[in-house]
């Protein structure tokens, strides 16, 4: 709990931060918006582009598989961390039963982890394209 508001307080700093950016850089004092319409007489009319048009995402489904694709990627990495850890702890056992038992039980945590991952994703991939027919 002592750690956790430290952390809140830091990423809401941080947060208001890119806001007060973004919405400086939005809009800047006596300019035209980027992307936007010019000012006419007393008041500003502000269109925004769209940050992600250029990223090739067209929809929310598009947005959504990316951050999956990242989500699997974040995981794939973790699971390699744990097989090191794992075999790191293995190897310098040092013939103690428990530290051999314990290496070999994080590596095969680690590879029961990533099955589960994985076969959700597909399991999820294989319903939704049954649904969507595409």
């Amino acid at each position: 709990m002592k750690k956790i508001l430290p952390c809140l307080s830091f990423f809401s700093v941080l947060l208001v931060f890119t806001i007060n950016i973004a919405l400086t850089q939005a809009a800047p004092p006596g300019g035209n918006p980027p992307g936007g319409n010019p000012p006419d007489g007393n008041s500003q009319t502000l269109t925004l582009q769209n940050p992600l048009a250029n990223s090739g995402i067209t929809g929310p489904q598009t947005f959504i598989g990316k951050i999956i694709g990242a989500a699997l990627g974040i995981v794939g990495s973790l699971a390699l961390l744990m097989f090191i850890f794992g075999g790191f702890t293995w190897m310098t056992s040092a013939g103690s039963p428990d530290k051999v038992t314990k290496g070999k039980g994080i590596m095969v945590w680690a590879a029961i982890g990533l099955a589960v991952i994985f076969s959700s994703y597909a399991l999820v991939k294989f319903v939704i394209t049954g649904l969507t027919g595409t």
